[in-house]
């Protein structure tokens, strides 16, 4: 299954909430969630069918694969990676979403949304504990320190993310140094910390099938 190309505000009126897939766009006016908060197509706004119960699973696991721009094959082997832990799969299937290299760039402000830090990441323009890192699904570490590279400082895209990083706010797990470009993972996330509008317990009903 290829990367989807498409519309991806369509991808927020299908699942009925909001993904954040266009960074600054979905705060303000023009987001197309809030002009048109039905599902797109033809037959968006007629009557909806009572969903059955693998039909209310599915969807929400299409709405966390599609929040962490994941392709199924991954999302898939997150999840049995979460199953083979200790605790509770739903969320250490979450646990290991946030510690995604691109995730943490998203979450500290260096990027409007993840698809854009996925795409700084694999140009080279991060550093994990100093060293180049350009793989955007690298797990990180409690202890980790992610900085942008020297040369990459000065690009608007990043420099224009940290100017807004304040109306997303900064998790309570991460620290974050605006002057010097960098930010570190001061601990994991607790489920109730993580604020997401998902029900995790769902997709693991759905992978326990």
């Amino acid at each position: 299954m290829a990367r989807y190309s498409g519309a991806v505000c369509r991808l927020c009126r299908r699942e009925g909430v909001k993904l954040f897939l266009k960074g600054d766009r979905c705060f303000g006016e023009k987001c197309a969630f809030e002009r048109r908060g039905y599902s797109p197509g033809e037959h968006g706004q007629g009557r909806k069918k009572q969903a059955s119960d693998y039909g209310l699973q599915l969807r929400e696991k299409q709405k966390l694969r599609r929040m962490y721009v994941l392709l199924e094959k991954q999302f898939a082997g997150y999840f049995d990676k979460a199953d083979r832990q200790k605790g509770i799969t739903g969320t250490n299937l979450l646990v290991i979403l946030e510690r995604r290299l691109d995730n943490m760039v998203f979450r500290m402000g260096f990027a409007s949304s993840r698809t854009e830090a996925r795409q700084f990441v694999l140009h080279n323009h991060f550093l994990v504990n100093g060293k180049k890192v350009n793989i955007p699904s690298y797990l990180v570490k409690i202890g980790d320190e992610i900085s942008v590279r020297e040369k990459s400082r000065s690009i608007i895209r990043i420099t224009d993310a940290m100017d807004t990083v304040l109306r997303r706010g900064i998790p309570a797990w991460l620290e974050l140094d605006k002057d010097n470009f960098k930010g570190a993972v001061k601990m994991l996330p607790t489920r109730d910390e993580l604020t997401m509008p998902v029900q995790e317990q769902l997709i693991v009903e759905l992978y326990s099938k």
